[in-house]
């Protein structure tokens, strides 16, 4: 998802952003207590405040899928009589996606190429064409929002259908199957703009 307002994040490279997206979700999977999460969670939250409610409103949006996995997990630890260790995780795998989030919607996918291309110099160096890890890497990033929305749609229409039931795993095979159609788009148009030979170009 792109965000829907220019914020201070947009300008600010992406090296740098991806940067420091490494360092905070190693961070977080250091931080075992449950306040520190917490903590976590709350500066991330102030992330999305900082550019106003309507750029929060849209990354609270696309993060609505995430639930669906939090309150599985959530589950489990609750049936396994885990629960505080079942909250660290759950709230560790919020701020991680929302931290994603965050880096994709304030960054173009042409920027994020770059960072990955310069990153991978050494691997020209001894011969290997490094465009199809770039761009696999990049797609990979992009395309979590982008499922995300999708899987919220999903479930909204499931449940104007079937107010009674929740979508959860209902939604699961039609979801696969838009993701299989985004990447048939994505490799046609790949293959239009020859595919993923050095020469080639966005």
């Amino acid at each position: 998802m792109n965000s829907p307002v220019e914020t201070v994040f947009h300008r600010w490279p992406a090296g740098l952003k991806l940067a420091l997206l490494c360092v905070s979700g190693t961070g977080l999977f250091m931080v075992a207590s449950l306040a520190g999460q917490l903590v976590a969670l709350g500066l991330v939250a102030a992330l999305y405040a900082l550019p106003g409610a309507r750029f929060a409103r849209a990354g609270l949006a696309a993060l609505r899928p995430v639930a669906l996995f939090a309150a599985l997990i959530a589950a489990w630890h609750v049936a396994t009589g885990t629960l505080a260790e079942g909250a660290v995780i759950v709230l560790r795998l919020l701020s991680a996606v929302a931290l994603a989030n965050l880096v994709t919607m304030t960054t173009r996918l042409a920027d994020m190429l770059a960072v990955l291309h310069w990153l991978t110099a050494p691997l020209r160096w001894i011969g290997l064409n490094t465009r199809p890890l770039e761009l696999a890497i990049s797609l990979v990033i992009r395309f979590i929002p982008v499922l995300s929305e999708k899987g919220a749609a999903l479930a909204e229409s499931y449940r104007a259908r079937s107010p009674r039931r929740r979508a959860g795993w209902r939604i699961a095979a039609p979801l696969a199957g838009l993701a299989l159609d985004d990447a048939d788009h994505v490799a046609e148009a790949l293959r239009a703009r020859g595919g993923l030979s050095e020469g080639a170009r966005k």
